[in-house]
C-alpha cells in the first residue's frame, strides 16, 4: 500500500459566526514545539479586523440585552462542548506548547473549568459590582454595572488555550462582544475553540478570532471609534503596545495594559469582569 499524501490544512478566521479566508489571501506557517510543520494559518488584515468590528457591533446589543441567566447557560454550554472534544484540545496544546500529555490535559481541564467558573458569575455581577446608595431625599439611587461594548483583545502568547479562555470569558460574560488575536505561534487551539463557539449557543459576532500579527491590527483597532475598550494582556511591552495605547487615547478607550507574566492557572478573581463593565447610576422617586 502506497504512503498517503499529507493533507496540509489552512485554517481560516472566525468572524460573525463564519470562517472566512483573510481578504488579503495571506497565510503563515505554524510549527509545533519541535519545529515540525502543523498547518497554514490565515493572517488577518485591517479589513478583516474592520469586518470583525462590524460583526461585534451588530451582535453586542442583543447579547447585552440577554438575561444574565441566559448568558451563564451559554457559557456553560461552551464548557460542555469543549469537554466532548477534550482529547483533541489536549493533543493540540501539547503540540503547540511542547508540554507533557499530563500538563496538556491539566491545561485543558482548567480551560473547561474556567468557562464554568465565569458562567457561574453571570447572574452575580450586578449584586457584587452594583449597589443601592443612600441619598438625601425621597429617592432610590442604584448603581448598576453595564457592559462596555466592543472589546479588542490580545490573548497570551505562551498559553495557547487557558490564557485565551481567561481573556475571552470575562469579557463576554457581562454582555460585551470581543474580537481577539490569539497566540501568533500557537493559534491552532484558538481555531478549535472557534469551532466550539460556532456549534454552541453563542450568538454570531459575540466572539471573533483574528489570527495573525497583533502589532499590525491593534493600533488600527485602537483608533477605531466603534471599539470601546482594549485588552492588551498578551501584547509584548514595547513600541507596538505604546503606539496602541497612544492611538486609544484619541477615542478615550479604557485599556488593560500588557501583562506578560500572569499565572493563568491561578484563581482569576473578578478583576477582569470589573474592568470591562461601566457603572450607570439611576435615581428614582420613592412611591407614596
Amino acid at each position: 500500500m502506497s504512503e498517503r499524501l499529507t493533507v496540509r490544512k489552512t485554517h481560516k478566521l472566525f468572524i460573525g459566526g463564519a470562517f472566512p479566508r483573510s481578504e488579503s489571501g495571506r497565510t503563515y506557517e505554524v510549527h509545533d514545539a519541535t519545529g515540525s510543520f502543523l498547518a497554514n494559518m490565515s493572517q488577518a488584515s485591517r479589513k478583516d479586523a474592520r469586518n470583525a468590528v462590524l460583526a461585534a457591533r451588530k451582535a453586542v446589543d442583543g447579547w447585552s440585552a440577554a438575561t444574565a441567566y441566559n448568558r451563564g447557560q451559554v457559557l456553560y454550554r461552551i464548557a460542555e462542548i469543549m469537554d466532548g472534544r477534550r482529547d483533541q484540545f489536549a493533543t493540540e496544546v501539547a503540540a503547540a506548547e511542547g508540554c507533557s500529555d499530563a500538563e496538556a490535559n491539566r491545561q485543558v481541564d482548567l480551560a473547561i473549568d474556567r468557562w464554568v467558573w465565569y458562567a457561574g458569575w453571570a447572574d452575580k455581577i450586578a449584586q457584587v459590582l452594583g449597589s443601592a446608595n443612600p441619598v438625601a431625599g425621597p429617592f432610590f439611587d442604584f448603581s448598576v454595572p453595564e457592559p462596555t461594548g466592543v472589546v479588542a483583545a490580545v490573548a497570551p502568547q505562551e498559553s495557547s488555550l487557558l490564557g485565551l479562555v481567561s481573556v475571552v470569558a470575562p469579557i463576554i460574560v457581562s454582555g460585551n462582544a470581543v474580537l481577539v488575536v490569539p497566540s501568533h505561534d500557537r493559534p491552532i487551539p484558538a481555531i478549535s475553540l472557534a469551532e466550539v463557539l460556532a456549534t454552541s449557543d453563542v450568538p454570531d459576532g459575540v466572539v471573533n478570532i483574528l489570527t495573525g500579527d497583533a502589532t499590525e491590527m491593534m493600533p488600527w483597532l485602537a483608533a477605531h471609534a466603534d471599539v470601546n475598550a482594549l485588552d492588551l494582556t498578551g501584547m509584548e511591552p514595547g513600541e507596538g503596545a505604546t503606539t496602541t495605547e497612544r492611538e486609544a487615547a484619541g477615542t478615550i478607550k479604557r485599556v488593560m495594559r500588557p501583562a506578560p507574566d500572569i499565572d493563568w492557572s491561578a484563581d482569576p478573581g473578578i478583576a477582569r469582569i470589573r474592568f470591562f463593565v461601566e457603572t450607570k447610576t439611576v435615581w428614582h422617586p420613592m412611591g407614596t
